[in-house]
């Protein structure tokens, strides 16, 4: 039987939030610290890896208990919903950057953002939009989570019970999709950013992972230094800082890598889900895992302002969305000045954490207010 929340997958889906919303800003110096900057995957694979733990856990627990078309319903209810956020989202995104584009002179954030499109031929934009073809900067992972989440229905009766089975069908598509140019059309004869058809391999391990943790297992009692899987997970995730670090300086970076080595790696595409990536998010999730291995660690003040963002990961992911070329405006206004993108950051930040502290007393008054209400009958 599937187990309630984790207090530890709303902990790193409020990080990765924090980390997208800084990632997202321009020459922000806090988005030196995110993830990015020190492995090949970013918080990108965190929150498609986490959605896939956290839906697995939350519909798989509906299916068992209610059965798979009450789940089914519900996940396409989801589904709907998200849908409805991202149409109105682009338009609240749109209306932000144009405003912002009238402040700054030195820029043109409408082509940053990749909002062009709908300058030059608006018509044809809307209908892109409503078709998900349509994905500004910034746009890109509410209509992946989307598609992924109305494939959900199709495999999670066989992921509860062969969860092997369906990850081993997951990786065929995934290593299929590159080599046979699977994705989803987007404007301009392009193709999605984030590519659905291998993308769905992370969500489908993050779902596999929900599956496993609530199975009863020995736990190892060796020491870390011990396990080769951690060692090994440990070396990789070192190995991948080393050379992430190393970008910063091409020459010292093309002096010492050996050719064969890099004719192997790169280029890491994001768009495909690099193998390279992969491994670097699941070798960095597991040495995680074992270092943080219990849930009273999220119990301290700060672990629990993630926590609290990451159980409201929507609508905390748009004010991100709506705050980053506000930020980048802020920012612009003074060239850039590195007091005020700290500033702008932190101050993001600061309302990410205040709309889901609000949404959290919001909540808890709905449920007082019901509970006087079942005392007064």
């Amino acid at each position: 039987m599937l187990n309630g929340r984790d207090p530890r997958i709303d902990f790193f889906r409020g990080l990765a939030l924090i980390f997208i919303f800084w990632d997202h800003v321009p020459h922000n110096p806090l988005g030196q610290i995110t993830l990015r900057n020190f492995g090949f995957s970013d918080a990108a694979e965190v929150f498609v890896f986490l959605a896939g733990y956290a839906c697995v856990l939350a519909y798989g627990k509906i299916l068992q208990g209610e059965g798979y078309w009450m789940a089914s319903l519900k996940i396409l209810r989801r589904a709907w919903v998200l849908y409805v956020v991202h149409i109105f989202l682009l338009a609240m995104l749109m209306g932000i950057v144009f405003f912002a584009n009238s402040k700054v002179e030195t820029r043109d954030l409408v082509q940053e953002m990749g909002l062009t499109h709908f300058i030059t031929n608006p018509q044809q934009a809307l209908t892109d939009e409503l078709l998900l073809r349509f994905k500004p900067n910034l746009m890109d992972p509410l209509p992946l989570y989307i598609v992924l989440l109305l494939g959900l229905p199709l495999v999670l009766p066989l992921l509860l019970r062969k969860p092997w089975a369906v990850v081993g069908v997951s990786l065929t598509v995934y290593l299929l999709a590159p080599r046979l140019g699977w994705n989803l059309a987007a404007i301009a004869d392009g193709v999605w950013y984030f590519n659905p058809v291998t993308w769905q391999f992370l969500f489908i391990l993050g779902g596999a992972a929900a599956v496993h943790a609530s199975r009863p297992r020995v736990p190892d009692t060796r020491r870390l230094r011990q396990q080769p899987l951690f060692i090994g997970a440990a070396t990789y995730s070192l190995l991948a800082a080393v050379i992430t670090l190393s970008w910063r300086w091409p020459e010292i970076h093309d002096a010492v890598m050996p050719a064969v080595v890099s004719d192997w790696l790169y280029p890491i595409s994001k768009t495909d889900l690099s193998p390279v990536r992969l491994l670097h998010f699941l070798a960095l999730a597991y040495v995680t895992a074992k270092l943080l291995p219990g849930r009273a660690w999220t119990q301290n003040w700060l672990a629990q302002q993630s926590c609290r963002m990451g159980r409201y990961s929507l609508e905390v992911f748009c004010l991100g969305v709506l705050l980053a070329p506000l930020a980048d405006m802020l920012n612009a206004q003074v060239n850039d000045a590195w007091p005020m993108q700290v500033f702008s950051a932190l101050l993001g930040l600061a309302l990410m954490a205040a709309l889901a502290a609000w949404l959290e007393f919001n909540k808890n008054l709905d449920s007082a207010r019901h509970a006087c209400l079942a005392t007064d009958k």
